[in-house]
């Protein structure tokens, strides 16, 4: 797909809000807004202006900041939200409504016909203020097609600038997001927007897929932070897309910016960044059997298709262990102005075998024992 066709609307300072330790100061929205920016995500959302009296301050103030990414905030499709919101100045506001009959019998209880006629209120006050509109049918996977069809041509007739497809409750799968937005483009001409929960493990292939199907915007969080497991992590998509065209994304992002945004997002809600975490956790680019650290040394793509220098980041070769391969054994000899034949080289790494069948040995081990090789 076309790199440029998508945007992403992160939602670290919205749906990352919602995750269990987070409690974002000011300043730490707008240190964390600030370097989304930096990064270069197109959007940024913000908590509902109505959740507290700072939620408005906030949006306000995040509102002000010179960022090159248009801030959002995401409200209920309701008069008395949208009133509230214009008032923050930020460039444009998503409105939401659950579109599912569970949702709409044990929520909010109100038919299709009632959610399409509030919906027209408030687009319409939203697009008399100059802003952008997004109308989401929350929990769209367990909508009925029919009700969603219905809803999202009328809202799209109606001149938003997006409809939103919301899988809530993390239900749906890469297939179901393919062929929903394949089935949307025949309805809307407006641009798509997807937003989906990670409780099953598909946040990221739904995101790929459905902007493979037609929609145009994902959002995402930090380290997928958010309600309940959260939603599509900005690093995973990233990495995602980053597999599909290395170079457009090199060029739309600052990918360099990541780790730091991991970083810094973890230390606010006191967490850690998982082992194997993509693109940022700590083994992401560690190599260790002894056919994979021959391959990287001759060429890193055999075994690595994100290249850790784009990220800013190193790849690390362990070969102090019982998988190591004599090509690795050699490589760190030369490493260290040391030179061994072939024979040697395998006799050596025999030893290191036999060693580490013992356990574990560090780089120092290994290195001493290179060194003294020689002088024996």
């Amino acid at each position: 797909m076309p790199i440029e066709r998508f945007a992403i609307i992160d939602s670290t300072l919205r749906e990352g809000e919602q995750f269990s330790n987070a409690h974002f100061t000011t300043a730490d929205k707008i240190a964390i807004a600030q370097l989304l920016d930096e990064f270069g995500v197109e959007y940024i959302e913000l908590t509902s202006p109505v959740a507290s009296p700072q939620s408005f301050e906030d949006c306000k103030t995040i509102a002000a900041l010179p960022l090159k990414a248009k801030v959002l905030t995401h409200i209920r499709c309701h008069m008395d939200d949208a009133r509230v919101a214009v008032q923050t100045c930020v460039d444009g506001i998503d409105i939401l409504f659950g579109t599912s009959s569970i949702l709409r019998e044990f929520s909010h209880g109100k038919g299709v016909d009632q959610i399409i006629a509030e919906a027209r209120e408030v687009i319409s006050f939203i697009k008399e203020h100059g802003k952008e509109v997004r109308f989401s049918s929350e929990d769209s996977f367990r909508s009925t097609e029919g009700d969603l069809l219905r809803v999202y041509t009328a809202v799209a007739a109606m001149g938003v600038d997006r409809i939103g497809v919301a899988d809530t409750v993390g239900i749906a799968t890469p297939r179901q997001c393919y062929a929903l937005a394949v089935e949307l483009r025949h309805h809307v001409e407006c641009d798509i927007e997807f937003h989906g929960h990670n409780d099953t493990g598909c946040a990221i292939a739904n995101s790929h897929s459905i902007l493979e199907g037609g929609a145009t915007h994902i959002d995402t969080s930090v380290l997928g932070i958010g309600e309940r497991n959260g939603i599509t992590p900005l690093g995973g998509f990233v990495a995602r897309m980053y597999v599909d065209d290395p170079a457009a994304i090199r060029a739309k992002y600052d990918l360099r910016k990541l780790s730091e945004l991991d970083e810094l997002v973890a230390s606010m809600v006191k967490i850690e960044i998982p082992y194997n975490n993509f693109v940022t956790g700590k083994y992401a680019f560690h190599h260790k059997a002894g056919m994979h650290t021959k391959a990287i040394y001759v060429n890193p793509n055999s075994y690595e298709v994100l290249d850790p220098a784009d990220f800013g980041l190193t790849r690390t070769m362990n070969i102090a262990h019982r998988l190591t391969g004599y090509n690795a054994v050699g490589r760190r000899a030369q490493e260290l102005g040391l030179e061994f034949g072939k024979d040697e080289l395998r006799a050596i790494t025999r030893k290191i075998k036999t060693l580490a069948d013992a356990g574990p040995l560090s780089m120092d081990q290994l290195d001493s024992l290179l060194r003294e090789w020689v002088v024996a």
